[in-house]
């Protein structure tokens, strides 16, 4: 029964990340001029980071790695796309970075006494650092090797420093709905 719980939760997650793709392009915000990042912060870091809160850490791994999976293999759910090429990219080392990040915070949003906003936005905020770790990592190594056109000052700031306030507020968001969601599931922490 276990087992299926996981896999319900993976497969939830995974549409719940797919959906967080579209919510941007649904809402018709208009940019500011003029636009700083040309990453757009989008909505599947918090989902992917709201699945393993609310289900636990094997269930977001499974989502994360079926994320990816939809994604290498050509279906464009990435930003700009999708295909092997993609593991090319700068952006990809935060790709990568969704498996420990999924990992890590359903692992601690299980604990005892993670049961309120403040700890629950800390879990999703500890998936966040990893994330940023494992694609700092990538842009930093791409940087050494010459990989990229730009300098690796000029990626931070598009790929980690620009969008991390939005995704920061979005972290809280998504601690707030795990906890709701959890109160409605009936989830033990």
């Amino acid at each position: 029964m276990r087992a299926l719980a996981s896999w319900c939760g993976a497969l939830a997650g995974l549409l719940a990340i797919l959906i967080g793709g579209l919510v941007p392009a649904a809402l018709f915000l208009p940019a500011p001029e003029p636009i700083l990042l040309p990453l757009p912060v989008t909505w599947q870091v918090p989902a992917l980071l709201l699945c393993a809160m609310v289900s636990g850490p094997r269930a977001g791994v499974m989502a994360a790695v079926g994320y990816l999976s939809l994604g290498l293999l050509s279906l464009p759910v990435f930003h700009g796309g999708g295909g092997l090429n993609y593991v090319l990219e700068p952006g990809f080392g935060y790709l990568a970075g969704f498996v420990p990040a999924a990992w890590l915070t359903g692992r601690l949003a299980q604990q005892d006494g993670m049961d309120d906003l403040p700890r629950q936005s800390l879990c999703a905020l500890a998936g966040l650092l990893v994330l940023q770790i494992c694609g700092v990592l990538n842009l930093a190594l791409g940087a050494l090797l010459g990989r990229w056109s730009l300098g690796f000052p000029e990626l931070l700031m598009q790929f980690s420093i620009g969008p991390l306030p939005a995704q920061m507020l979005l972290c809280i968001g998504a601690g707030l709905l795990s906890i709701v969601l959890r109160r409605l599931l009936i989830i033990e922490p």
